[in-house]
């Protein structure tokens, strides 16, 4: 009986290892992205979000089965929560993010890119009032450099979560994002598009996510 049972259980393990597919993926950000596949993380930025203008691009390959969730975690660089950047000095200002990604299966047809398709939850907004960059002393939480941040929702990158009430992404155009540091490098498919949440200045960590069918 247990000959039995341990053969049924390979049988299975070696039927889900046949489904799986080998992906590659292009991902370019400003300033910092993490990706995770039904939540088990298969990629995170090489250059750390503290690097000054920390803009490049990564590809890499994972392996996965159809259907799956793509959670791309990104966040452009803040000093602080009053998310400025350079604060003290004659460059102090409200950076700007934006990301783009495709991903390809082993014949290099494109499954997934980077739109409206996608549904993109801001889990840090600062500054509430853009005045706050002008501030000569800004300080996280008072005046116009109000703030919001909260803890990701439990099991956001995994396929049963529910995440109907998730705004879509917004689309922003190369010239709006200005992107640099290895964005030249990739090939992108026509359909790809820079993404991010509803203010490329004041969305500073934004959680995407994409059902590959």
């Amino acid at each position: 009986m247990n000959r039995i049972i341990a053969a049924s259980a390979s049988l299975l393990l070696s039927a889900t290892a046949l489904c799986a597919e080998t992906f590659s993926a292009d991902v370019w950000a400003d300033n910092w992205f993490e990706m995770r596949i039904d939540g088990v993380q298969v990629a995170a930025d090489s250059v750390p979000i503290t690097t000054e203008r920390s803009f490049n691009a990564e590809s890499f390959a994972f392996e996965a089965q159809r259907p799956f969730v793509i959670g791309l975690v990104a966040k452009d660089f803040k000093q602080n929560d009053t998310g400025l950047e350079y604060i003290g000095t004659r460059r102090q200002q409200m950076g700007d993010g934006g990301v783009i990604v495709q991903i390809k299966d082993a014949a290099g047809a494109a499954v997934a890119v980077s739109n409206t398709d996608w549904q993109c939850l801001v889990i840090h907004a600062a500054p509430l009032d853009k005045s706050c960059e002008a501030e000569e002393t800004p300080v996280a939480g008072e005046g116009a450099c109000a703030f919001d941040a909260a803890e990701e929702p439990v099991g956001w990158d995994r396929p049963d979560f529910d995440a109907a009430d998730w705004p879509q992404a917004r689309e922003y155009s190369e010239r709006e994002v200005s992107p640099k540091g290895g964005y030249d490098r990739i090939d992108w498919v026509e359909a790809a598009r820079l993404i991010w949440g509803p203010d490329l200045e004041q969305s500073n960590t934004v959680l995407c996510r994409l059902i590959v069918d």
